[in-house]
């Protein structure tokens, strides 16, 4: 198994424990990456698109590439995968589904480097 995969599987899990019973609300699972040289952008992001279609736990699904950012602050980050979840249990049924299990091998084999978040969404204005 790919060692990112790998770590990223370990993090979820710990990150799963952490939240606890005690967490309400959307979950927000933040993904922030830099692909390996070579990579095929646009053939991972329809994939997390064709993913999160198929999949109904993911309430709301965002990208995004940096376009302003100063390398010193992005350290070299290029992409952002943001999904919303009702709640807790969603995410975790997600994480175990069977359409994720398979698209993470993909991607985590795209990846040079990774940071992903996990956490209750607090809103402080809504939209609109």
């Amino acid at each position: 198994m790919n060692n990112i995969l790998c770590i990223y599987s370990r993090f979820w899990l710990r990150h799963l424990v952490f939240m606890g019973a005690g967490a309400m609300g959307e979950i927000k699972h933040l993904v922030v990456v830099k692909f390996k040289e070579g990579v095929v952008v646009e053939e991972i992001i329809k994939g997390m698109e064709k993913l999160v279609s198929e999949v109904d736990l993911v309430k709301s699904f965002e990208w995004g590439q940096d376009s302003e950012g100063h390398e010193m602050l992005t350290q070299g980050f290029t992409h952002s995968f943001a999904m919303t979840f009702d709640k807790k249990e969603d995410y975790a049924a997600f994480q175990s589904h069977p359409n994720h299990v398979e698209y993470s091998a993909t991607f985590s084999a795209a990846i040079e480097k990774i940071v992903v978040l996990c956490f209750p969404c607090v809103l402080v204005k809504p939209t609109g």
